[in-house]
């Protein structure tokens, strides 16, 4: 985890697009806590962290990689059958961000944008899926990170209040 100035992220994120359409990706790190950013930012979380209002904190595909991972096999509407989505719990990464806020304000690589409760993060422990069936998500397909829902495990789930929470190509979440 690493605070960036506005330009250095910037960057970062622009050599972060040029790997992503090279189909590159980061060596995996051990532990995301003890890990500083290295390669390209994929995902800033800012706003009402621990460290004050107007925080930012950075992790690249290494530091989310190295965060328990976990697994959701569920149908979605974007997808022909059910698919097995892994990575972090959306609460890990904010309590690793240290985030103190009641919503987030999530976005996405396209500049889509979609409000979500942080109580969800809790609630129904959402995932923020870095592997689709064991696979990294592409860029082309939705990724690198796709927060997903366990939506067969809940009928309230299948709605479009929740679809619409499910943003993928997440680049940033502004926590409020």
């Amino acid at each position: 985890m690493k605070l960036r100035s506005a330009e250095a992220r910037r960057r970062t994120w622009l050599a972060w697009l040029v790997l992503a359409a090279a189909g590159t990706r980061p060596a995996l790190a051990q532990d995301a806590a003890a890990v500083a950013v290295r390669g390209p930012v994929v995902l800033t979380v800012s706003g009402k962290l621990a460290g004050g209002q107007d925080q930012v904190v950075q992790f690249d595909l290494a530091q989310l990689n190295a965060m328990p991972q976990h697994s959701i096999h569920t149908q979605t509407p974007w997808y022909p059958g059910p698919r097995t989505f892994s990575g972090p719990l959306l609460r890990d990464v904010l309590s690793h961000a240290g985030a103190k806020g009641q919503v987030l304000h999530a976005r996405a690589i396209n500049d889509y944008k979609v409000n979500i409760p942080a109580s969800d993060a809790e609630r129904f422990k959402p995932v923020l899926a870095l592997q689709i069936d064991g696979k990294p998500i592409t860029l082309r397909d939705k990724g690198p990170i796709f927060i997903v829902y366990p939506y067969d495990h809940d009928p309230q789930l299948r709605s479009s209040v929740y679809y619409s929470r499910s943003i993928w190509q997440l680049k940033a979440l502004e926590v409020r």
